[in-house]
C-alpha cells in the first residue's frame, strides 16, 4: 500500500467516523427544534463553503450551473432532497429513532442499487438481486412484528439515494456542489427564519454562548468530512469507499443501544441481522465484480503490449 492509499483510507475513516459520531453534536442542542437546527446548518455550512470556494478558486464552476437551466433545475430538486434528509435526521436524533436513521444508512447502498436498475437502466447480478431481496424481507419483519412501515430508514434512505442519482447528472465537485445546494436553501431558510419563525430568529440571542457556538459550529461539522470524504474518493478504490461506509451507521447503532440506550429488541435484532447479511452478500458480489475488472484490465494491457 502507497502513501497516498494510506492517506485515502485514513480520509475515508475519518469522513465515516465523523458522520458516525455526528448525533452526538446535535444531542447537545436539545434546546433547539428540529427545524430551527436544519435552518441554522443550512445557513453556517453556506457561509463556510463560499469562502472554501473562494479561496479554492471554484466559483467558476457554479457560476456555470446557475447559467445553465437544466442544470439548476437538478440543483433545486438536490437541495431539496437534501434538506428533507438532514431535517428526518435530526428529527430522529431529537426523537431518540437513532437505531432508525442507523438502519436507513444501511440500506442506502441496496437502495442506489435499485435506483440504477430502475432509471438508468443498469443490469443487477444475481447475488445484487439475492441481497435486495433479503433487504426487503428485513422491511416485512418490521411491518409483521411491528405492524407498520419503517417509513423513517425507508424515507432516509430513498431521500438519500435519490440525491445522489440526481448528483450523478451533474458534473461538480462535491464542495462547489454542497455549497451551490445550501446556498439554493439559504433564501428560504432566511424567509422562514424572518417572516414565518422568527422566534427560531431571536432564540439564537438568548442562547448560552456555548449553545451558540455550537450553532455556528454546524458549517464545520457539514464541511469537515465533506473534505475528508473528497480527499479519500480521489485516492482509494470505490469498493475500499464503499467498505468503509458502513463505519457511519455502524457507530450510529453503537451510540443508539451503548449510549442512548435505545430499546433493540429480538425483532429488531432480526431486522438488523437481516440488513446486514445482505450488506455482506452485497459487499461481496462488489469485491468479486472489482477482481474481474482488475483482471480483465491487466488482460487487455498484457494484450496491448503484445500488439504494440
Amino acid at each position: 500500500m502507497n502513501q497516498s492509499s494510506k492517506v485515502g483510507i485514513l480520509a475515508a475513516v475519518s469522513a465515516y467516523g465523523l458522520w458516525g459520531i455526528a448525533p452526538i453534536y446535535f444531542k447537545f442542542l436539545h434546546e433547539l427544534a428540529p427545524t430551527e437546527i436544519l435552518l441554522h446548518r443550512i445557513i453556517w455550512s453556506f457561509v463556510l463553503l463560499l469562502g472554501l470556494v473562494f479561496i479554492l478558486k471554484r466559483h467558476g464552476r457554479m457560476i456555470s450551473v446557475l447559467k445553465d437551466k437544466k442544470k439548476l433545475s437538478a440543483m433545486l430538486v438536490a437541495s431539496a432532497l437534501l434538506s428533507v434528509n438532514w431535517l428526518l435526521f435530526i428529527w430522529a436524533i431529537a426523537n431518540d429513532k437513532l437505531l432508525d436513521a442507523s438502519l436507513g444508512y444501511y440500506i442506502n447502498p441496496l437502495v442506489n442499487v435499485m435506483l440504477a436498475m430502475v432509471f438508468l437502466g443498469e443490469r443487477l447480478r444475481g447475488l445484487q438481486i439475492f441481497a435486495v431481496v433479503i433487504a426487503c424481507v428485513a422491511v416485512l419483519t418490521e411491518i409483521i412484528h411491528f405492524g407498520q412501515l419503517p417509513w423513517l430508514a425507508i424515507a432516509l434512505a430513498a431521500t438519500f439515494g435519490f440525491y445522489g442519482l440526481v448528483k450523478k447528472r451533474l458534473q461538480l465537485d462535491a464542495i462547489s456542489s454542497l455549497c451551490l445546494e445550501s446556498g439554493l436553501m439559504v433564501p428560504v431558510a432566511l424567509v422562514y427564519l424572518i417572516f414565518i419563525d422568527s422566534t427560531s430568529w431571536t432564540h439564537f440571542f438568548e442562547l448560552s454562548w456555548d449553545v451558540e457556538m455550537l450553532i455556528l459550529g454546524l458549517g464545520i461539522v457539514t464541511t469537515v468530512p465533506l473534505l475528508c470524504f473528497n480527499a479519500a474518493a480521489k485516492r482509494i478504490s470505490l469498493i475500499s469507499l464503499g467498505m468503509i461506509q458502513y463505519l457511519g451507521p455502524t457507530l450510529m447503532f453503537g451510540l443508539a443501544v451503548a449510549l442512548y440506550n435505545e430499546p433493540f429488541e429480538a425483532n429488531k435484532m432480526m431486522t438488523f441481522g437481516l440488513i446486514w447479511l445482505a450488506l455482506g452478500v452485497f459487499s461481496y458480489d462488489a469485491f468479486l465484480n472489482y477482481k474481474k475488472i482488475k483482471m480483465q484490465r491487466a488482460i487487455d494491457n498484457a494484450l496491448n503490449q503484445q500488439t504494440s
